[in-house]
């Protein structure tokens, strides 16, 4: 689809901001690898081929019964008992001697499986541990990087890349849905005060001050005492309390624009005031309110962070970056976890603010880039 020629030099501009167009492309990149994260870190196979059928264990639950085992709980495909299962395609033997068993077909001495059906086989994913797995490693935790953990472990045996990759889609999510719903709120509001002023200008901005002055740690902890801790409960009061941000921003730009000839000429054609706020004056507000978003998208991952170090965030089965931080201070003999802590933060606000950055500018008609 063709752009306007408004947003064609839009787009010209932020391509020729080299440092903004490539964090796009590598935010682009690192994010959308751990939008499948659970096919990159698992502690399921992608796929199982077990008696000529096809299986699909990241996406559906299978009972251990179904590759002939005891249990009708979900099957732990890492156990050598479940692995043999498979590869031999249901010897009954595996549960005597999995580990003999597994050799043997290995070097191909064993045979096929029974009744005649084909060996089985898996597809691991590159990680094989998801962000709750703990690692079949000897020694005490946390465990330092290694062939098997490529950034070691944390405090509870729990691999920190699988956590990292996790974390990561986890925190930008609720970056997005908090800077997303809080900027439409926030513009919608300044941009009513702005216009219409008066004594719906005075009873909003007497709220927004009193709302403000209101302490939302405390909030959330109340919050959190009477409600369980959630994903959507800790967006809902991020957003609560992040709207008013843009706010003052917008407010002032509408109250600029409201006495412009071309708003007055507009109102005398009888055009409405929905079409005027958000058609002709919000455009030029773009501006100043994108130099704010970079701001409320680094202050949503800080708040998520804070949190959940503090132990008021997310639920402690989570993937948190926050968490791993205060497992690298409460770990101070493993440097791997604090070093992957802060570049893991350093490179994702960096990315971020280079990205909001080029937008800005090039919302911007006073800057062209040569």
């Amino acid at each position: 689809m063709a752009l306007n020629p408004l947003n064609a030099r839009r787009w010209r501009n932020f391509r020729r901001n080299g440092r903004a167009f490539w964090s796009l492309w590598i935010f682009a990149v690192i994010f959308g690898l751990t939008l499948f994260a659970e096919v990159i870190a698992n502690d399921k196979p992608i796929l199982v081929q077990y008696r000529g059928e096809i299986f699909a264990p990241i996406i559906n639950f299978y009972p251990e019964t179904r590759f002939g085992g005891d249990f009708e709980t979900e099957a732990i495909y890492r156990d050598p008992e479940v692995e043999c299962l498979i590869i031999s395609g249901g010897i009954e033997d595996c549960f005597d001697t999995p580990d003999e068993i597994l050799s043997a077909i290995e070097q191909g001495s064993y045979g096929v499986g029974i009744e005649g059906f084909e060996q089985g086989w898996t597809i691991w994913p590159i990680i094989p541990y998801s962000f709750d797995t703990t690692v079949d490693r000897p020694g005490a935790a946390p465990l330092p990087p290694n062939a098997q953990n490529w950034l070691g472990t944390d405090d509870t045996k729990r691999d920190v890349l699988a956590r990292v990759i996790y974390g990561f889609r986890l925190s930008i999510m609720f970056t997005l849905i908090v800077t997303f719903v809080a900027s439409i709120l926030g513009v919608l509001s300044g941009a009513l005060q702005g216009y219409f002023g008066g004594v719906l200008d005075l009873v909003f901005q007497r709220f927004i001050e009193i709302w403000g002055a209101t302490p939302q740690l405390y909030v959330i902890i109340i919050m959190f005492s009477i409600l369980p801790r959630s994903f959507w409960l800790l967006v809902a009061i991020s957003i609560a309390f992040g709207w008013t941000a843009l706010v003052g921003v917008v407010r002032a730009e509408f109250l600029r624009a409201r006495n412009l000839e071309y708003v007055r000429a507009a109102k005398a054609l009888g055009v409405g005031n929905m079409t005027i706020m958000f058609r002709h004056m919000l455009p030029n507000a773009m501006v100043a309110t994108l130099t704010m978003l970079p701001f409320i998208v680094t202050g949503a991952i800080s708040i998520l962070a804070g949190l959940d170090f503090l132990g008021f965030g997310l639920p402690s089965s989570s993937p948190s970056l926050g968490e791993l931080t205060l497992q690298a201070k409460q770990n101070l003999q493993a440097p791997w976890l604090a070093f992957t802590a802060f570049f893991t933060f350093a490179i994702m606000l960096s990315l971020l603010v280079f990205i909001f950055e080029g937008v800005r500018d090039a919302f911007d008609p006073r800057k062209t880039f040569l």
